[in-house]
């Protein structure tokens, strides 16, 4: 049974660097287009590209419905399905124009990957994100062990995502150098750190307690002082991996090197929480919650510009369009607040 096709193998080559490159993508998300070509593959059981048809196109889609999540154990949900066809639709668009293929596809030819009109609204319809409260956040890092330098690493993470806001992949590339205890702030420098886009920004402490912020500045002083660790050293490392006396693989302390990825990172978050019988939220969640809380006590436009380029936002929309939802519980008491019946009518 064919397994791949060499032929495509290199042409989506050509496709991911084109991603890359020109369009600037991340790897995840190269990864999620790859994950949609491989479905199709494996649906066409690995025919080559150039001897597409609509046809293929049409069932794909319906087999697509059909199958079934992993993790749910039901259908894939009209969001997958919206994201694995237009990443299929921007592929075959793009390699209409390729030499080879121009002959073959036509530009029109992609737009079978489309789902149908309700399907689409069904896939973006907006859901309510789960956002934790700072309640909720200082609660999960006051409960917290801290008596090995791995819990005291773990610890001072989450309370550094709170105080920052820094997204997972730059905090886990993140060097001594980049935190300044003494001003408060963290400089994001796209040239070492990863952020998004390679923007390179200034993070102030948010205003969100002393005891977190103190949590954060004891695990640098400790870094520093007492382990005696550079400026070039990560901020947060890696645990040491070494073969027990039982020989087996198991934690001891921390290693002097960054994290490779930034799953490790998820790994302490859905531990922490889970400890403390809570949902788990993730590292990027943690910015909701400090969006939210910039609507509440910024009282000027300048106030909530500062806030969102805090965040790493060049335009006070990104804040507002992708991080300011108003959570429905708070939206009820804001409608609830804004008057009686007998006052809007005198007004």
């Amino acid at each position: 049974m064919r397994t791949h096709s060499p032929q495509n193998e290199r042409i989506k080559r050509a496709y991911f660097t084109y991603l890359a490159e020109a369009k600037g993508f991340s790897d995840a998300t190269i990864d999620g287009v790859a994950k949609a070509l491989n479905r199709f593959e494996t649906y066409t059981r690995f025919r080559d590209f150039n001897a597409f048809h609509i046809e293929q196109a049409k069932g794909f889609k319906a087999s697509l419905a059909e199958q079934m999540s992993r993790r749910t154990g039901d259908h894939l949900s009209k969001a997958t399905l919206y994201a694995t066809l237009s990443a299929l639709k921007r592929f075959f668009m793009w390699l209409a124009g390729q030499p080879g293929y121009k002959s073959r596809i036509s530009y029109s030819d992609a737009e079978y990957f489309n789902l149908s009109a309700k399907e689409t609204r069904i896939a973006k319809a907006h859901r309510d994100a789960r956002v934790p409260t700072l309640e909720q956040i200082r609660h999960v890092i006051q409960v917290m062990p801290a008596e090995t330098e791995i819990e005291r690493r773990n610890r001072a993470l989450i309370a550094f995502t709170a105080l920052t806001g820094a997204r997972d992949g730059a905090t886990a590339s993140l060097k001594l150098k980049h935190i300044d205890i003494d001003q408060g702030k963290v400089d994001q420098d796209a040239r070492q750190v990863k952020t998004k886009f390679s923007k390179s920004f200034t993070t102030w402490f948010f205003p969100i307690g002393d005891d977190i912020s103190q949590i954060v500045v004891d695990w640098v002083n400790y870094l520093r002082k007492e382990k005696f660790w550079g400026l070039d050293d990560p901020l947060f490392p890696a645990t040491k991996i070494v073969v027990g006396h039982a020989r087996y693989f198991e934690a001891s302390g921390l290693d002097r090197k960054h994290w490779s990825s930034a799953g490790p990172i998820r790994t302490i978050f859905k531990d922490a929480f889970a400890a403390v019988g809570l949902p788990y939220f993730n590292p990027h969640s943690f910015r909701k919650t400090l969006a939210g809380l910039g609507g509440q006590i910024c009282k000027s436009p300048e106030e909530y510009k500062a806030w969102s380029q805090n965040l790493g936002h060049e335009s006070v929309l990104t804040t507002f369009s992708s991080y300011g939802d108003v959570a429905r519980h708070r939206q009820a008491e804001i409608i609830r607040g804004l008057g009686t019946s007998e006052q809007r009518a005198s007004v």
